[in-house]
């Protein structure tokens, strides 16, 4: 049996699939077998996936259900341990797996770990930009106030699965934060201080559509805050805080690069939160809506290339 399961749902996703798989197999650590579930795609994936010959990669198709049921059907077909999941446009640097894998065999109170990611663009080009997280041991209220957990960087027990189950297909947005929801509440936690996991930006990512965001956001802030004791319903004003700077951000970075909108969500967290109005995000966002009102949203897109340039740059990545 395999230490590790890998699951990467795919989606018309060939594009980057390739070299996502790529990076699963220049892994220092081998132990593991790789699930690439085929969500109902048009593309030509099967053929490609007739050419490997690495045995531990297996395709499995199913009609499209969406990535939650791709992810559960991979689940149910893994063997390994541990379970890792990785999106089909994601990458990871060769020690991602020896590192978290290390992590949960040194330290068996731990069910889940994850890593920091690094934000790359449709090239695979660094943007300069590291998103980190310190959600580590009995890190619950952590991750109920904020996703602090990026699904590609996810290294779980299968136990935990078994035990809190897994991802809910009935929710259209933020499935998987409201998966670690539970498993934080029984387990805990620890983060690989590290950029091992390389996040594209590109114009089909999910995060991309603000609208769906919104609308599927509710219904599982509702559901997470079912389950939670009177004591920390608090958590819940600020849980929506958060949601609605991170849908800022979606509606300013969209296509149509909506600034009313984006104002909209932005007044909307510091109702949910007055204390965001002090948070570094809050004052990144006002800049950013500044620099669209300025400059347009050609010189926007402008400004943030250039800003992007600076930063690897300065920090040689």
């Amino acid at each position: 049996m395999p230490k590790v399961s890998i699951i990467i749902p795919a989606y018309n996703a060939m594009t980057y699939l390739p070299q996502t798989l790529e990076s699963v197999l220049r892994q220092t650590f081998t132990d593991f077998e790789v699930l690439i579930v085929n969500d109902g795609s048009s593309d030509p994936i099967l053929k490609w996936a007739c050419g490997i010959v690495d045995p531990r990669v297996k395709l499995i198709s199913q009609e499209n259900q969406g990535v939650s049921a791709a992810r559960n059907t991979g689940i149910t077909h893994t063997q390994g341990e541990y379970i890792a999941f990785l999106d089909a446009d994601d990458l990871w640097e060769s020690t991602k797996l020896a590192k978290q894998v290390h992590c949960l065999e040194e330290n068996p109170a731990i069910g889940l770990v994850h890593t920091w990611i690094i934000l790359i663009d449709e090239q695979g080009k660094s943007l300069g930009r590291v998103i980190s997280s310190h959600a580590e041991g009995n890190a619950w209220k952590q991750v109920v106030e904020q996703n602090p957990i990026q699904t590609s960087t996810v290294l779980v027990r299968r136990c935990c699965l078994e035990t809190v189950g897994v991802f809910d297909q009935n929710l259209r947005s933020a499935e998987d934060w409201e998966l670690w929801v539970r498993i934080a509440s029984r387990y805990l936690l620890a983060v690989v201080k590290e950029p091992l996991v390389f996040y594209r930006l590109h114009s089909h990512n999910t995060t991309k559509n603000w609208r769906l965001i919104e609308q599927g956001l509710s219904p599982v802030i509702e559901k997470v805050f079912q389950s939670i004791p009177s004591e920390a319903q608090y958590l819940k004003h600020r849980c929506y805080g958060h949601s609605n700077i991170y849908i800022a951000w979606q509606a300013l970075q969209s296509d149509d690069k909506d600034c009313e909108w984006t104002r909209h969500f932005l007044s909307s967290a510091v109702k949910y939160y007055p204390q965001l109005r002090y948070s570094r995000q809050y004052i990144r966002l006002t800049l950013a809506i500044a620099i669209m009102k300025w400059f347009g949203p050609f010189g926007f897109s402008r400004v943030m290339a250039f800003i992007y340039t600076m930063r690897r740059h300065v920090f040689s990545i």
